[in-house]
C-alpha cells in the first residue's frame, strides 16, 4: 500500500491533528468556561465590541479626512461619529451595552425564526423541510424566552450563547483532529519490513 504524499509547505491533517486537537482543546476549555462564568463573558464581549467600534469610527474618521473632495466624505465623518459614540459607550457603560446586545439577539433570533418558517411554507414536498420548520420554531422559543426574562436575561444569554458556540467549535477541531489521527495510524508504515523483502 503506498502512502499518500504531500507537497512540501502544504499543510497534512495526517501530520497536523495534534495541533488541531490542543486548539479544540483549548477552544473548548474556553467555552466551558463562558458558560460557567457568562456575565463575564457578556462584559468583556461588550467591553471588545466597544473598543471595536471605537477603532472602526476612526478609521472612517481619517478617511473622511483625507478624502475631502469626494461626495461621500459626510457620509464617513457622520458613520465615524456614531461609531465613536456607540463604542465610548459600551466602554463606559458596558451593562448598558449588555442589554443592547441581548436586544439584538432577540431581534435576530425572531427574524430567523420568521424566515424559517416562511422557508419552510415554501418547501412542501421538499426533504429537510421539518427540519428547516424545527429550527424556526425554536428559534421563536428562545427569543421569547429571552424576552419574557428581560432584563435578567443580559446577565447571562450572551455569555453562554458564546460559550456554547466555542464549546461546540472545540469539540468539532477535536473530532476533526481524532479523523486525521486514525488516517496517520492507517498510513503507517509496518515497524518491520518482511526479511525477504
Amino acid at each position: 500500500m503506498s502512502t499518500p504524499t504531500t507537497e512540501p509547505g502544504t499543510y497534512s491533517l495526517q501530520k497536523g491533528w495534534r495541533t488541531l486537537a490542543i486548539a479544540g482543546g483549548v477552544v473548548a476549555l474556553l467555552g466551558l468556561l463562558a458558560i460557567l462564568l457568562p456575565f463575564a463573558t457578556g462584559l468583556a464581549i461588550t467591553v471588545i465590541v466597544g473598543a471595536l467600534l471605537v477603532v472602526g469610527g476612526i478609521v472612517h474618521a481619517g478617511h473622511a479626512f483625507t478624502a475631502r473632495g469626494w461626495r461621500g466624505s459626510l457620509w464617513q465623518l457622520a458613520l465615524a461619529v456614531v461609531s465613536i459614540g456607540a463604542g465610548l459607550l459600551l466602554l463606559v457603560n458596558p451593562i448598558l451595552g449588555l442589554l443592547s446586545l441581548t436586544m439584538l439577539v432577540v431581534a435576530y433570533l425572531l427574524v430567523d425564526g420568521i424566515a424559517e418558517l416562511g422557508v419552510s411554507l415554501r418547501m412542501a414536498g421538499e426533504p429537510g423541510r421539518a427540519w428547516i420548520a424545527a429550527s424556526g420554531v425554536l428559534s421563536l422559543v428562545l427569543a421569547g424566552l429571552l424576552w419574557a426574562g428581560f432584563p435578567a436575561t443580559a446577565a447571562w444569554a450572551i455569555g453562554l450563547l458564546v460559550g456554547v458556540s466555542l464549546l461546540t467549535t472545540g469539540l468539532s477541531m477535536a473530532a476533526v483532529a481524532y479523523g486525521g489521527r486514525r488516517l496517520e495510524d492507517d498510513v503507517a508504515p509496518p515497524a518491520t519490513e518482511p526479511r525477504g523483502a
